[in-house]
């Protein structure tokens, strides 16, 4: 499957002007015959604490938008999106099809550090989706940091799909782990990243898919761009043939 990673420079909480720089990247992704676009964390609005200005209903316009893109497009558009909730909005990735349907994970580990648990509620589950044969598990930004929800999705997952908003100052990091979590679970990893500035933070973005054996894919950094690679469930499955180290996992000793 081809695979579209749309690095964006996001303008601050303006969900008009930020629709239409997805719309002019997504066609140029459908164009390149992708299945799957991915757009970055809350990428109508920026990463902004203001979590019951920026967050919309379910079904509201940045919904309606991706779910009119994916059916005028014949795309598959995974996208981040603050949605209102109780008792606190949520920070999710939404996976929009063209046949209307709509699939949803919430952020399970909230930025603490810059107090987004204080403005946003933490999800409870890991999901997979199934997207035309290709098994794509959705992260958010800060759930990069923590192997867990990787580690239990692996079995099932071809293409872990990491959606942020990861500011320059820690950019190696971010690099740093996508590739860990790609050899860790022989998996291809995509990371998907804003570049531009926004509330005084930058963004270089560093978007990168990265295959099962660590290797990096594509990737661009400092710009607004478009990424296309195919991704092949096959690899993943030769790749763990080849080095069957998740056989070798014993869950039942990792505890004190």
């Amino acid at each position: 499957m081809k695979v579209a990673l749309l690095q964006l420079d996001l303008a601050w909480e303006d969900v008009p002007a930020n629709h239409a720089r997805a719309s002019r990247l997504l066609g140029q992704a459908a164009a390149l015959g992708a299945r799957l676009a991915i757009l970055p964390e809350m990428f109508a609005t920026g990463f902004s604490m203001d979590g019951r200005k920026v967050a919309q209903a379910e079904g509201g316009p940045t919904e309606t938008f991706l779910r009119a893109q994916a059916a005028s497009l014949g795309l598959h558009v995974l996208a981040g999106v603050a949605e209102l909730a109780e008792p606190l909005p949520a920070n999710r990735a939404l996976l929009v099809s063209p046949d209307g349907s709509v699939r949803r994970y919430t952020k399970i580990h909230p930025f603490s550090f810059a107090g987004e648990e204080k403005v946003m509620a933490s999800g409870d589950a890991v999901v997979t989706w199934d997207v035309e044969g290709l098994r794509v598990t959705p992260l958010v930004c800060y759930d990069l940091r923590f192997p867990e929800p990787f580690r239990l999705a692996a079995d099932d997952t071809d293409l872990y799909a990491v959606i942020a908003n990861w500011p320059e100052r820690r950019r190696h990091h971010w690099s740093l782990l996508l590739r860990a979590r790609a050899v860790e679970n022989l998996a291809f990893v995509a990371g998907v990243n804003r570049v531009g500035e926004g509330d005084g933070l930058r963004y270089l973005g560093d978007s990168a898919l990265v295959g099962p054996w660590g290797e990096t894919v594509v990737s661009a950094a400092e710009q607004e761009t478009l990424l296309v690679a195919d991704v092949d469930p096959a690899a993943v499955a030769e790749a763990r043939r080849r080095f069957p180290a998740l056989a070798d996992r014993r869950p039942g000793s990792y505890r004190r």
